[in-house]
């Protein structure tokens, strides 16, 4: 019964964290593997679970998606399943034991991209009304769908900075885009994770129903709200907190 609250818990928080600011993979990841899911186990799992909830959040934005730059939403698309695929194999060929020892990295980099976030996103935003080319376009999508395939911390505020960089200015349009194209990559990443055996499917369902809930919730709150910088700070602390944990154990 506890394992079952942690998950639900944490579920309905990840899933509205990532619609509203992203982010939400900094709980239900180390809430695993507080449960004790082994750490590569815990991010396929995390991912896989993540999928539902970027899904319908991705429907709730359905009116406000729309191809921006130079790219259009089919390659966009297309880009980021190959980049989300790159990634996940990536992770296949990383030993458990160097996995452990790279998580508390990732997540220090996810809390600092996430707390920089805003003022990245705008600095990227000042610079590019000079849209850049369709290949340069491609290759921040790529690699920005690479590190989400790898590990999904932090890859909402990540997908955002790309958005602005390649021409994207509005940002109703841009959230919507950040979750179709995290549930494309996702997808990717957990049906290799699935073939290879990563996915703890017991904690899976649990996780994934709340996630769900929290997402399409988080969605349509995140329509309405104009400042999301309490959440953003309180999702940074609890980052920050994480972080010190993980480099401890």
């Amino acid at each position: 019964m506890l394992s079952i609250a942690v998950l639900t818990v944490a579920g309905l928080l990840a899933g509205m964290i990532n619609a509203i600011a992203g982010g939400g993979t900094l709980l239900s990841f180390p809430a695993l593997v507080w449960l004790g899911v082994p750490p590569i186990m815990a991010n396929a799992t995390a991912t896989l679970t993540a999928l539902p909830g970027y899904i319908g959040s991705a429907w709730a934005y359905r009116h406000d998606l729309r191809a921006e730059g130079t790219l259009t939403m089919r390659r966009i698309i297309a880009v980021s399943a190959l980049g989300g695929l790159a990634g996940a194999g990536l992770l296949l060929i990383t030993p458990g034991e160097a996995f452990v020892g790279i998580v508390p990295w990732l997540l220090l980099t996810a809390t600092l991209l996430f707390a920089l976030g805003p003022r990245l996103v705008a600095q990227v935003r000042a610079r590019g009304h000079a849209e850049i080319g369709p290949l340069l376009s491609a290759l921040a999508l790529f690699a920005v769908a690479g590190y989400g395939g790898y590990f999904n911390g932090g890859l909402g505020i990540m997908l955002l900075a790309a958005f602005s960089l390649i021409g994207f200015q509005d940002l109703h349009n841009m959230n919507g885009l950040k979750n179709l194209l995290s549930a494309v990559l996702s997808l990717v990443s957990v049906t290799t994770y699935a073939t290879a055996g990563l996915i703890a499917w017991d904690s899976a369902l649990v996780l994934a129903l709340a996630t769900t809930l929290g997402g399409y919730i988080g969605a349509r709150q995140a329509r309405r709200i104009q400042r999301t910088e309490l959440l953003r700070a309180l999702i940074v602390a609890i980052g920050a907190v994480l972080t010190v944990v993980f480099f401890l154990l």
